[in-house]
């Protein structure tokens, strides 16, 4: 695996379990299963290993972790925004939410309840 080179360009090997502590951290209490949650680490880890870089940015691996998180669950993307980017207020929020409306959902083929929907729940 790469080193990551951190904001402050220290490098550190890519550490699995931070990875996957922060995806934990931005699906609490969301309903998605742990197989898809796996399976969406191993994606990353297989993306970050194909990439053939001794070293990639720490960035670079935060837009790859947002990439599947906004198609796995889209309050667990928008969470994992709020801390990667550093949220100071509210309207840091309303445009993460709105750059998220302009991306075809995928929730849709995987019965999930769209977080920006104005339609009540199919009961």
């Amino acid at each position: 695996m790469p080193l990551i080179i951190k904001r402050d360009d220290r490098r550190e090997p890519f550490d699995e379990i931070k990875l996957r502590t922060g995806i934990l951290r931005a699906l609490e209490k969301r309903p998605v299963n742990s197989e898809d949650i796996e399976e969406t680490i191993d994606r990353i880890t297989h993306r970050l290993q194909t990439l053939g870089e001794r070293e990639i940015s720490g960035r670079l691996v935060g837009g790859i972790v947002m990439e599947e998180l906004r198609c796995l669950d889209e309050v667990a993307y928008v969470r994992f925004a709020s801390v990667y980017r550093s949220f100071q207020d509210v309207t840091e929020f309303e445009e993460e939410i709105r750059l998220l409306q302009s991306f075809p959902s995928a929730l849709a083929e995987r019965d999930q309840m769209s977080l920006l929907s104005d339609d009540e729940p199919e009961e």
